[in-house]
């Protein structure tokens, strides 16, 4: 039997009963576009994620006050709260081979109001060295300089986010804010940098470090310090050197029992990536129930269809048809049904991801690796779920099937 005879033969069994047809291929668009969806959300927020990591600083090593308590739980606790650094470990850090710059910072929530406006946002108490360490970029006037670091200045740089809160449109540089009932006047502001899961970073306010400690913290601990290595294959070297150094400073022979915790920008990509895989993984795992919901649907109406054509079926038999024949042509029928299943479903799941991405503002990734694989998938489907109902059509005794009522 040639292949253009069996594609006339299933176009026209499927075509013969339209309703059933339609149904069972709704069954493959809905998990096709199911898994598309979630796959195409998963990956999404790993770009996401992985984009804000970077932004967060080129070649970034953080040091935070207090034991290790493992990348999850430091990464969801944003800063220590124990008082173990001080400016002195910063100064030190900054002596270190294939460090580039280091930021010291003081950081805290606080009330923030400008007349009849108010937010409560991070006030972060930095150094100049911060900007180029943390990739920040002023968009208008200037960022904290030495001189205000030195002199105890009151000054402010605001992140846009905090800009709009308290200033809606009007132009902030020159202004003054409230700072937890303190008046800071605002000498610059940040281009934006987007969100990220560390916290906004385009709500934040950027003060000097000296004034944050004598004005806000009361103290001269620092809630972390930022080390910027000189190159990404530095990461390593930088890190176990500012180990060593904390330790012999901080007088600590064991160094499982350190009272500070050390975390390198790759280390955080990594957990994140690896956080994000594996939800994206359950996404996809969760929506395939629906793929294998649609495929016992197709092997049900193909065993269906066996039943209603066994007079046909012997018949062809009957003139000479061997069971290779009757056995595809029955399997194109699947593989017919889950092939336009999944060509539908690819663009229900492609539309579904846009809409999700421009009206609930979480970002979608649609790859060609995902298309692809819904189309194996569909295939699969097809080929697995009616293998057995073909092959059953294909065993049928001719003589029987012709007296099949």
């Amino acid at each position: 039997m040639l292949i253009s005879d069996i594609l006339k033969e299933t176009v026209t069994a499927i075509l013969g009963n339209r309703a059933r047809s339609g149904l069972t291929i709704l069954g493959i668009v809905i998990g096709i576009a199911s898994v598309i969806a979630m796959v195409a959300i998963g990956q999404g927020a790993q770009g996401s994620i992985q984009t804000s990591i970077q932004s967060i600083g080129s070649n970034l090593i953080i040091v935070y006050p207090g034991a290790q308590r493992g990348v999850g739980s430091q990464v969801s606790a944003g800063r220590g709260s124990a008082r173990t650094l001080t400016q002195g470990d910063a100064d030190a850090i900054s002596g270190l081979t294939d460090v580039a710059a280091v930021a010291s910072e003081v950081s805290g929530r606080y009330q923030v109001t400008q007349k009849a406006n108010n937010t409560n946002t991070t006030v972060t108490g930095t150094t100049p060295p911060y900007a180029s360490v943390r990739n920040v970029t002023i968009s208008e006037g200037s960022f904290i300089s030495q001189q205000n670091v030195d002199s105890y200045s009151k000054v402010a740089v605001l992140g846009p986010t905090t800009v709009t809160d308290l200033f809606g449109t009007a132009d902030p540089v020159g202004q003054i804010v409230r700072i937890n009932k303190i008046d800071f006047t605002v000498i610059g502001v940040t281009k934006s940098k987007g969100g990220s899961g560390f916290g906004s970073q385009d709500d934040m306010i950027y003060i000097p470090i000296t004034t944050a400690q004598r004005l806000l913290v009361g103290n001269e601990y620092l809630s972390d310090i930022d080390i910027s290595a000189t190159s990404q294959s530095a990461l390593s070297v930088v890190q176990q050197e500012a180990n060593s150094l904390l330790l012999e400073r901080h007088k600590i022979k064991n160094g499982g029992t350190a009272d500070f915790t050390i975390l390198n920008q790759a280390d955080i990509a990594a957990t994140a990536s690896s956080v994000t895989g594996t939800f994206t993984i359950l996404l996809g795992a969760i929506a395939g129930i629906s793929l294998l919901v649609g495929g016992i649907g197709i092997m049900n109406m193909m065993l269906t269809t066996v039943t209603e054509r066994t007079r046909e079926i012997g018949l062809r038999k009957a003139v000479g048809a061997r069971r290779r024949d009757i056995s595809n042509q029955f399997l194109m029928e699947s593989v017919m049904l889950t092939f336009l299943g999944g060509l539908f479903g690819i663009l229900l799941g492609w539309l579904s991801s846009f809409i999700v991405t421009k009206f609930f503002s979480i970002s979608s990734t649609m790859t060609m690796s995902s298309v692809l694989l819904a189309f194996g998938v569909s295939a699969a489907i097809g080929i697995i779920f009616g293998y057995y109902p073909a092959r059953r059509a294909s065993r049928l005794n001719p003589i029987d099937a012709l007296r099949y009522e």
